[in-house]
């Protein structure tokens, strides 16, 4: 690619939202449909035909489920058990065979092929999604899309497409069928997305760089301060990568007409693991939680069910970030707090704000070396210097990015809190007026230089 992703979607969207303006209501989730297969098939032409498997499987699933929902349950529900199964399967192929099949490798007798196939961009995404549709549609929560083309332009939407929020049937229903629009709304739309491009072109992508140069480093070479100030730099590229896209997107389909639901609420103010889970990827938790732990008996049947719920839900959801064993990990070291808090850490937690701050901010960081290291082995390489056991505490090249990323640090510290919004929304309305324009204009211009001058760097999700 020569411009980035970002720059793509930047340059496309102008020219969709005219055509879509001008057209008919009627004709306008048409349009949708065909310019979102021409944005996902930007990257990968040929898994185009897959999402449209997708699709299809799943828009004439809702139909069938429909039909037989009251009148023939049990053939419901086969329909809907072979509609899961499915999009686990295809999902399960693409994904994770590679990585099933080089493990059971290790085993003596056996020599499994690896495929080497490409990650379609998106599918945990969209395949989450397109799976929501007919489980609802059982549930009687939602009645059954008789257009193929609406469910389509649901299923494909490109703002939200390739790395969420996760959106549901059940929540943008009414909105595929009529969406009204307004000054207001186009107007917030525009704000939304530029706070999301600042977040994700002004601070991720340069405060990733620090972690691009302390992960590269062998853990004998890393010193404490080094290790601390690359996964702190990590920890902040990925709030404001990922709740930076969300941001785009929920800005984005804010000027075609859609509302989504928020996916980010300020984490790492959090006071527990428990609370930072309810504020990160908040459409991943719900997703979860409505869709597994819930009908898995949730809290409902005693603590030592609870856990196992806990540990079903957790070591799926680290699994489905990625194939590769670190998520799995990742999901279950998630898991182990979840259940010392509902056991007996969430009241001394609550008698101490602070401590309890502090704690949630230590696990999360620690919790993102395994997350974006490729091997357990490196993850406790780097454990272990963030603890005292590389090179030592400190040495100048330390001190000179330091100095160097020390006011990036602070400004992206800041802006993950409420502090900033705080502050704004305590501004007179006219003075508000006066600068929002202001903001706008210097976040376009700013963003914009970065990513003509930039090299390719996408969304850290988009991986997913």
């Amino acid at each position: 690619m020569i411009f980035s992703s970002t720059l793509f979607l930047f340059l496309y969207f102008p020219v969709v939202l005219a055509v879509y303006c001008l057209l008919p209501r009627k004709q306008r989730n048409l349009w949708l449909f065909i310019v979102n297969l021409v944005f996902y098939g930007w990257g990968e032409p040929v898994y185009i035909l897959l999402m449209l498997f997708s699709i299809t499987v799943n828009f004439f699933a809702g139909l069938l489920i429909g039909n037989y929902r009251i009148a023939a349950q049990k053939r419901a529900k086969m329909i809907l058990i072979s509609d899961i199964a499915v999009n686990l399967a295809m999902l399960g192929f693409f994904k994770y065979y590679d990585l099933f099949a080089s493990t059971l490798s290790l085993l003596p007798g056996l020599d499994i092929p690896t495929l080497g196939l490409t990650l379609p961009i998106g599918i945990s995404f969209y395949t989450f999604q397109t799976m929501s549709y007919p489980i609802d549609v059982y549930r009687g929560d939602s009645e059954p899309q008789r257009s193929f083309i609406s469910f389509g332009t649901f299923v494909a939407l490109f703002p939200q497409l390739i790395a969420g929020p996760i959106v549901r049937y059940k929540d943008v229903a009414s909105q595929l069928n009529f969406r009204a629009g307004s000054v207001e709304q186009f107007a917030s739309g525009v704000r939304r997305f530029m706070v999301g491009l600042a977040k994700k072109v002004l601070i991720a992508n340069n405060i990733g760089m620090l972690w691009d140069i302390y992960s590269a480093k062998s853990p004998e070479t890393l010193t404490v301060l080094g290790a601390w100030m690359g996964i702190v730099a990590f920890t902040l590229q990925i709030y404001f990568d990922f709740s930076g896209y969300s941001d785009m997107a929920i800005g984005l389909g804010r000027m075609l007409g859609f509302e989504f639901l928020e996916n980010f609420n300020y984490p790492y103010i959090s006071r527990s693991v428990t609370e930072f889970w309810r504020r990160w990827h908040i459409s991943l938790g719900t997703w979860f939680r409505d869709y597994v732990y819930i009908p898995l008996g949730g809290n409902r049947r005693g603590l030592p069910r609870q856990f196992l719920n806990i540990l079903i839900v957790w070591a799926l959801t680290g699994f489905w970030h990625g194939a590769n064993w670190t998520f799995l990990c990742w999901g279950l070291y998630y898991a182990v707090f979840l259940m010392l808090e509902k056991a007996f850490l969430l009241k001394p937690l609550e008698k101490a704000p602070v401590v309890a701050t502090i704690y949630t901010l230590v696990v999360a960081i620690c919790g993102w070396v395994m997350f974006d290291l490729d091997s357990m082995a490196a993850a406790f390489g780097y454990y272990r210097a963030m603890f005292g056991g590389g090179a030592g505490l400190l040495n100048q090249t330390d001190l000179f990015y330091l100095k160097n990323y020390a006011l990036l640090f602070l400004l992206a510290a800041a802006a993950s809190t409420p502090l900033g919004k705080a502050v704004y929304d305590r501004l007179s309305p006219a003075l508000r007026a006066a600068l929002t324009p202001v903001l706008i204009a210097a976040g376009l211009v700013l963003s914009t230089a970065y990513l003509v001058d930039a090299t390719y760097n996408p969304f850290l999700y988009f991986r997913f």
